[in-house]
């Protein structure tokens, strides 16, 4: 290959692994599938690429929905399954731009985004998140036009009331400062008054459980926080060491990050409404934060909200 045809390809990565990262929620998955592409790319007759940024398009979403697809993606989703973290500024992330792009890459939506059929969450990220005609997502589909817009509008429904909320970091900074001081104080009712009369929570149980761990109500979901927040010994040493907690946006959301001897031991994401948290989603699995780990120790984040838990 020579070096023209690796740039060309290069100058798409960042682009292609946003793609598939909003498609498998998944960035070791969406560096797989990148690779893949890669390969294609590799063996191909460019000769007879017309347009290389299509072709490479299509080819990621198809390898992605093959993914999506597999009886094992289909086990792995069937054990407790969340979203991979991604830090402000990963590329990762993709366009950022409009409020439908913001949206699409919430842990939320991509969260709400695995209850669609693989074409119909295709349909979603390409049209909200790239700005895809439904003539060209009928191209990259095999599909006509008509059924784009059905599979875009059914989509749509599944996440319409979903992370609209636009957050900038000062008021990040106090959602989660007033989050960690009511939830470290030992008093629910001031975790409780945070929270929206529907609020709802999520969690991974650090991957050793076979099932998420779903709560609803904000005296349930402030218990729950407020056991959790309780130091131990026994935490401590599951962490790798003294526990740091530190502001962050995760996937455009206000969150709580713990650390421990440089590493990322848990993220607590907080999807807010109406100047109250209406959904937490805590990710503290290992393999979910490797990438989220790797970002964070090449990032300044500041002065933690807790030096020493």
């Amino acid at each position: 290959m020579d070096t023209a045809t690796l740039e060309r390809f290069e100058a798409s990565r960042n682009r292609l692994a946003a793609l598939a990262y909003r498609l498998l929620g998944s960035a070791a998955d969406a560096e797989d599938v990148v690779q893949d592409a890669f390969l294609r790319w590799q063996a191909a007759d460019r000769d007879h690429i017309e347009v290389p940024e299509a072709w490479l398009t299509k080819v990621v979403t198809n390898l992605a929905l093959d993914r999506l697809r597999s009886a094992r993606a289909r086990r792995e989703k069937a054990v407790a399954w969340l979203p991979e973290p991604l830090l402000d500024g990963d590329p990762m992330l993709g366009p950022l731009d409009t409020v439908e792009q913001r949206e699409s890459v919430t842990l939320a939506v991509l969260l709400l985004l695995e209850r669609l059929t693989p074409v119909e969450r295709a349909v979603y990220v390409l049209r909200e998140a790239f700005s895809y005609s439904h003539k060209e997502i009928a191209q990259i589909l095999d599909i006509s036009e008509s059924a784009s817009q059905q599979h875009a509008l059914r989509a749509r429904r599944h996440v319409a009331s979903e992370g609209r909320a636009e957050v900038d970091r000062a008021a990040a900074h106090r959602i989660v400062k007033a989050f960690v001081d009511a939830a470290s104080s030992g008093r629910t009712e001031a975790l409780v008054a945070l929270l929206t009369d529907d609020a709802t929570g999520i969690s991974d149980g650090a991957g050793a459980m076979e099932t998420l761990l779903q709560y609803t109500g904000p005296e349930r979901i402030a218990a729950v926080m407020r056991g959790g927040f309780k130091p131990t010994d026994a935490k401590r040493r599951r962490a790798g060491g003294d526990v740091a907690m530190h502001v962050a946006i995760v996937n455009n959301t206000p969150a709580l990050i713990a650390t421990a001897d440089g590493r990322v031991s848990g993220v607590v994401a907080l999807a807010v409404r109406d100047g109250k948290i209406a959904h937490a989603t805590a990710i503290a699995a290992p393999a979910r934060l490797h990438r989220l780990t790797a970002q964070w120790q090449h990032t300044d984040h500041g002065e933690p909200l807790i030096e020493h838990w």
